[in-house]
């Protein structure tokens, strides 16, 4: 009797330390539960990779030397093409640079949003017919991003509005970044410019007013020759900060140095213009070392995240290069439009395809946007209608498929002429293996087999009846589709 007494009394404490640790146990589960229930429902799909975007200001398409610049080594940006894939009909959607930045931030034709050329004062944006900054309703990849769970950041060139003589314009942070450190062309926490040169003991400085913008201790004053140095390690800071939080990150490093004016370190010093350019981009590429570095030696990071590298428009002409194209930086032709591209993600792409060239595909800047949120597994805001076409496939080596559609360009209002370039067509398109070109109203037509005339040299418009007759219908109609800017009129 004893001991069957104490062997319920032992089954009795268990069996009540079982019921307490049960009821534990199911108390932090509804507390789990409820806190879940207080966070905001993002997306059902799971968050996808990180996400750099390194878009360089005015650099020419054969700068890279492993795009063929034999006068100039880029070793670590040519790093990332040998474990990627490099292409070479890629198109940016404006051969200038705030209308290309609104493309590769939106997914759509910049003339939408009535930018068309660069932002400026804010007299000269109403005589071109301009607005005087991207409207944050906007559907920004970088929104798009953080509401699935992206941390945002910007770093560098904004140049979509908050330059100049307006501080009116809304704030980076606005348009869907968790932070930002831009130059002289946007507001919030900039780095702005001392530029030494040999022999003179006080900077040039370089901001266009920037200093009387916003808050001064927004401004940070920076070597130009370091500054890319600068926007790469405010990045690096910010992805560490990302990872530490178990978030995937996307981020822009958008530098300008390679857009005039040209300060390399003083001990590269060059004299001759292009041998100045030249020394900028070395030392731009070298500053880059310490971010691509740190992914790359991270296995976690080296097998989740893709870096894209392109340029935002052709060069300035006697700077950079696009060997073997026509035009230059502000106008329509090849050398204005067509970019070097760059994608690096080893741990998303087939061990095949890295190191490889893709000769095939032809797509632009507005169709980064729709393959990278579906490469992120995020939605587009509702009513987006993007200008762009998914080819995540394309971008990953797993086809070669080019966009559907035609890309279409108009011209900046203010380049009806340029650098000694007279008279300038004013709409251009790609079609296959065409480039189309014409005025406005569809007259004094130029096309090109580019498949066989890279430097567009034989106008075979009289070759082409049939041909000429249907692209210039397109082009017309996709021109008179967008708002207006002053172009016809602008003196």
């Amino acid at each position: 009797m004893t001991t069957l007494y104490y062997k319920r009394r032992i089954f009795l404490r268990i069996l009540a330390l079982v019921t307490i640790a049960v009821t534990c146990q199911l108390s932090s589960i509804l507390a789990a539960v409820q806190e879940d229930s207080r966070r905001p429902v993002t997306s059902a799909k799971p968050v996808g990779p990180n996400i750099i975007l390194v878009f360089i200001d005015d650099m020419g398409y054969s700068d890279f030397s492993c795009f063929g610049n034999d006068l100039a080594k880029t070793p670590q940006i040519d790093s990332l093409a040998a474990e990627g894939i490099s292409f070479e009909q890629f198109y940016v959607n404006s051969p200038i640079c705030s209308p290309s930045r609104v493309a590769i931030s939106t997914g759509q034709y910049p003339q939408r949003w009535k930018i068309s050329s660069f932002l400026g004062y804010r007299k000269k944006n109403e005589e071109r017919g301009m607005v005087q900054y991207l409207d944050p309703k906007a559907p920004m990849l970088a929104r798009s991003l953080k509401e699935v769970g992206y941390a945002t950041g910007h770093f560098g060139k904004w140049h979509m509005g908050g330059q100049r003589d307006d501080d009116t314009c809304p704030h980076i942070t606005e348009y869907g970044f968790d932070e930002s450190l831009t130059n002289f062309e946007g507001l919030g926490k900039r780095l702005l410019n001392h530029c030494f040169s040999p022999g003179k003991e006080e900077p040039f400085i370089c901001d266009h007013n920037s200093r009387n913008l916003g808050k001064p201790e927004e401004i940070t004053w920076m070597d130009r020759s370091k500054v890319t140095g600068g926007f790469a390690d405010a990045a690096l800071t910010f992805i560490k900060k990302a990872e530490a939080k178990g978030e995937p990150f996307y981020v822009n490093v958008w530098p300008d140095d390679v857009h005039g004016p040209l300060y390399p370190p003083l001990n590269k010093w060059q004299d001759e213009r292009r041998a100045k350019y030249m020394a900028v981009l070395e030392n731009m590429d070298a500053q880059l070392a310490t971010l691509f570095s740190y992914i790359k030696d991270t296995p976690a990071l080296r097998n989740n995240t893709m870096i894209l590298v392109c340029s935002d428009n052709g060069p300035s002409r006697g700077q950079g290069r696009s060997i073997g194209m026509r035009g230059q930086k502000a106008i329509l032709y090849e050398a204005g439009v067509r970019s070097p591209l760059i994608v690096w993600a080893p741990g998303l792409m087939k061990e095949k395809v890295m190191g490889t060239r893709n000769a095939e595909s032809v797509f632009a800047a507005i169709d980064l946007v729709p393959s990278l949120l579906e490469i992120a597994g995020a939605q587009p805001p509702k009513n987006a209608n993007f200008d762009g076409e998914e080819l995540s496939k394309t971008l990953l080596g797993k086809n070669q498929q080019s966009r559907e559609a035609p890309i279409y360009f108009r011209r900046p209002p203010d380049r009806k002429q340029y650098k000694g370039d007279k008279n300038l067509p004013d709409l251009a398109m790609r079609h296959k293996q065409w480039k189309f070109y014409c005025d406005y109203d569809g007259s004094r037509p130029e096309l090109y087999n580019l498949s066989e005339d890279l430097g567009e040299s034989t106008n075979l418009k009289d070759k082409q009846p049939t041909l000429m007759k249907k692209l210039t219908a397109e082009l017309v109609a996709w021109h008179e589709s967008l708002p207006p800017d002053n172009g016809p009129n602008f003196k």
